[in-house]
């Protein structure tokens, strides 16, 4: 599905001739194909699933990030502008991203489901964390909450 809403944009991109989000989408189908590419190396030859494209927007949106604080260090103010409409582009293909309070419920919530106790089960609970929010939140801080909730 995510794929089908990605030519749409493409398309929609080029009628608009709105030259920053085509080629962002086009950087983005690109990184699909190669992804697509390496999961047929491991067997799958329907390419990657939706979930793992959106484990690859969201890692892009975290680089371009990065990108614009690096950018601003530089005083590269036009640089960084330009990723961040990057940014919002790539965001229109990911679903609602869950706020603090959001994350730390759903994680407690998971923690309760699966019985998990100490840090030993930690590995469950991003495993299905990351099954049931892909795209929705970021696991780096979901996994310092975790670890947080199962120590203390």
């Amino acid at each position: 599905m995510l794929r089908q809403t990605l030519t749409e944009a493409l398309k929609d991109a080029m009628r608009a001739k709105d030259s920053r989000a085509l080629a962002t989408v086009r950087l983005i189908i690109a990184a699909l194909k190669d992804r697509d590419i390496a999961a047929r190396g491991t067997g799958n030859q329907d390419g990657i699933d939706d979930a793992t494209i959106l484990a690859m927007l969201q890692t892009m949106v975290k680089q371009r990030r990065e990108s614009i604080t690096m950018y601003e260090q530089g005083g590269r103010t036009e640089l960084a502008q330009q990723e961040r409409e990057e940014i919002s582009i790539i965001e229109r293909f990911l679903p609602k991203q869950l706020d603090e309070v959001e994350t730390r419920e759903a994680i407690a919530a998971l923690i309760a489901e699966v019985g998990a106790t100490g840090v030993k089960d930690m590995g469950r609970v991003m495993a299905e964390l990351r099954g049931r929010y892909a795209g929705q939140m970021d696991f780096t801080k979901a996994s310092a909450m975790v670890r947080e909730k199962l120590v203390g």
